[in-house]
């Protein structure tokens, strides 16, 4: 892959650590108040209560809020405004760290959706407490879509707030921030708080079809399974001038893993999850495995001219051999590697069967002596996840995906933790670990914690040195 391709020339605005304008937010229109939203495990608290249907006069509009702007919150954002199932809604918030990405994707959405768009600048929130004066306004459901390191305290910032939530996966990049979550999404459930996670495989036709027929016994008693992440890399932003530490490390988010989990957390957390899933909705019981950074290296950066600080402390690829508590065991692979075979996929292998699933293609379904099965791909599962969300809010539905899409993020924690340290380790000690990766502060002069090397590199995890728990 040439340095065009791996690189996506970003430009940070000039001030990046931007003083947000003073709140002005509208008042809301009052909501049906006799309508309840029944999300389980709780009483309704003196919390906002979404309506069953959409009011006569049009009261009934559900204001969001976008907390970060990148491309997936771009299109969480559209996703959440185009939903099938409750049209009347409108986008009147949004924060970011940075200006510039703030103002594009405000740019992106009113393209695409501008009758649904309320924006004005003193709604538009800049710095990394950005998301504390979203929060402040009269919005109902926040979208939280900034990078992963920050997702339990956005999480427990909106519940404490009182809204519903639609946060994007993984949900922490460490045991510390996997046990804020669960307890956040406690508190959600006794206020009755909406919680959705962007799975969104959980919520396509060709996974749902299959995994069904898994559970119903249909390949027979599983024997092992396979799950692979395999693509060239991602994007990086070089280092603009005057940036300090942070702001480079939180505009290159995903090569470091105190905001991103590495990419076995960020990206293959998605096949993880499928895998608990079809395990029943349970997770592994222990995990063993290798990695590195073999390919995307300070050298290789540097002999491409991005400069030896262009791939962050991750390793470019993981190998994992996880344990379920019956025995089975799940196979693992992911990896940043341009030139090799490329996957994004889930396998199942039973004693009558095989099931194989193509993250954005169709699944498939061997049984011995039967016709082969097929499901394609309908509707991309990330407008679905908020067709289905919207419904449950419009209906007054149970809802809320935090548990097991938490159970998913320390699965991948797990994993990580054994291709750092070259370890077995056990799920019971991985979700007690106080290896806490965050900053000491969430400022733009504050020290993060990956430091880089005289020569601007940063070192990566060693397996058999590395205390990754």
């Amino acid at each position: 892959m040439d340095r065009k391709t791996f690189v996506y020339n970003f430009s940070l605005s000039g001030k990046q650590n931007v003083a947000a304008s003073r709140i002005l937010c509208s008042s809301r229109r009052e909501f049906i108040k006799q309508a309840a939203l029944g999300v389980a495990g709780g009483a309704v608290a003196s919390q906002l209560v979404l309506p069953r249907m959409v009011h006569a006069a049009g009261s009934g509009t559900i204001r969001i809020g976008l907390v970060g702007a990148g491309g997936r919150g771009t299109g969480a954002a559209i996703n959440a405004l185009e939903n099938a199932s409750y049209p009347d809604v409108k986008l009147v918030a949004i924060a970011d760290a940075f200006a510039e990405p703030l103002e594009r994707s405000l740019k992106a959405i009113q393209n695409q959706c501008p009758q649904k768009v309320d924006v004005p600048p003193e709604r538009r929130f800049v710095g990394l407490d950005a998301y504390e004066k979203l929060l402040a306004c009269e919005v109902d459901l926040v979208l939280l879509c900034s990078p992963p390191g920050f997702r339990p305290m956005h999480f427990e910032a909106a519940v404490k707030a009182g809204k519903h939530v639609f946060m994007e996966k993984p949900v922490a990049v460490d045991a510390p921030g996997y046990r804020r979550i669960l307890a956040a999404n406690a508190q959600a459930k006794e206020k009755k708080l909406a919680v959705a996670v962007g799975h969104h495989l959980r919520h396509e036709t060709k996974h749902q079809e299959i995994i069904k027929r898994i559970h119903e016994g249909a390949i027979g008693e599983i024997q092992y399974l396979r799950a692979y992440f395999n693509s060239g890399g991602v994007w990086f932003r070089p280092r603009q001038k005057d940036q300090t530490e942070m702001q480079f490390q939180v505009s290159n988010w995903y090569y470091f893993v105190w905001l991103s989990g590495d990419h076995i957390v960020e990206q293959h957390v998605h096949d993880l999850d499928v895998m608990n899933w079809i395990m029943g909705d349970t997770h592994p019981v222990e995990a063993q495995g290798m990695g590195g950074r073999q390919v995307r290296t300070p050298e290789w950066a540097e002999k491409e001219g991005m400069g030896r600080s262009a791939v962050g402390e991750i390793f470019d690829h993981h190998a994992v051999e996880f344990t379920y508590g019956n025995g089975v065991k799940m196979f693992s692979f992911c990896r940043h590697q341009p030139g090799t075979w490329m996957s994004f996929s889930e396998h199942a292998h039973g004693t009558k069967g095989y099931a194989a699933i193509e993250g954005h293609g169709s699944s498939q379904l061997w049984i011995e002596g039967k016709k082969v099965q097929q499901w394609h791909r309908e509707k991309p599962g990330h407008q679905v996840e908020m067709d289905d969300l919207f419904a449950a809010l419009a209906a007054g539905r149970e809802y809320n995906e935090g548990d097991w899409a938490a159970r998913a993020t320390m699965t991948a924690i797990l994993g990580r933790m054994a291709t750092y340290s070259g370890q077995v380790v056990r799920w019971d000690d991985a979700v007690q670990s106080q290896l806490d990766l965050s900053p000491p502060a969430y400022t733009w002069e504050a020290e993060p914690p990956a430091k880089p090397l005289p020569d601007g590199s940063y070192p990566c995890a060693t397996p058999g040195v590395t205390k990754a728990w």
